[in-house]
């Protein structure tokens, strides 16, 4: 073998996989909470100012959250496939119209409905091309 070569990793264990799915689920999550509380922060800033920034309560706890998010992603990533975990992420649009629908007001057409319902199946279906 020629030494320059690349030599995949071998897999992870079974639960090792799970851990980072589940890690990955929930920076989803996040992920979707942070970006509600950016639009509920901004709602509160009348203009941009560094100041305004800082001491805006929802904007700072997106920010935080989001880092969390982050953070469990880099540590998913660690022991997942790539081509697996990072499409999971694409779960935060479906989390994210679900709670702008239930603490913005906003609407869900038929448009949207069928966009995340399309999101929703293709996660699915990468997740049956691996057996976790």
């Amino acid at each position: 073998m020629d030494p320059g070569q690349f030599n995949p990793p071998p897999a992870a264990p079974a639960h090792h996989r799970i851990r980072s799915l589940s890690m990955v689920f929930g920076c989803t999550l996040l992920g979707a909470a942070a970006q509600i509380l950016f639009k509920s922060g901004l709602k509160l800033m009348p203009h941009f100012s560094p100041l305004a920034l800082v001491t805006n309560g929802p904007l700072m706890s997106g920010l935080t959250l989001y880092g969390g998010s982050t953070l469990l992603l880099v540590l998913a990533l660690r022991e997942g496939e790539l081509s697996l975990l990072y499409p999971v992420i694409s779960l935060t649009y479906a989390w994210v119209t679900l709670l702008s629908v239930l603490l913005l007001g906003e609407t869900i057409d038929g448009f949207k409905a069928a966009g995340i319902l399309v999101i929703i199946a293709g996660v699915a279906l990468l997740g049956r091309s691996r057996k976790y």
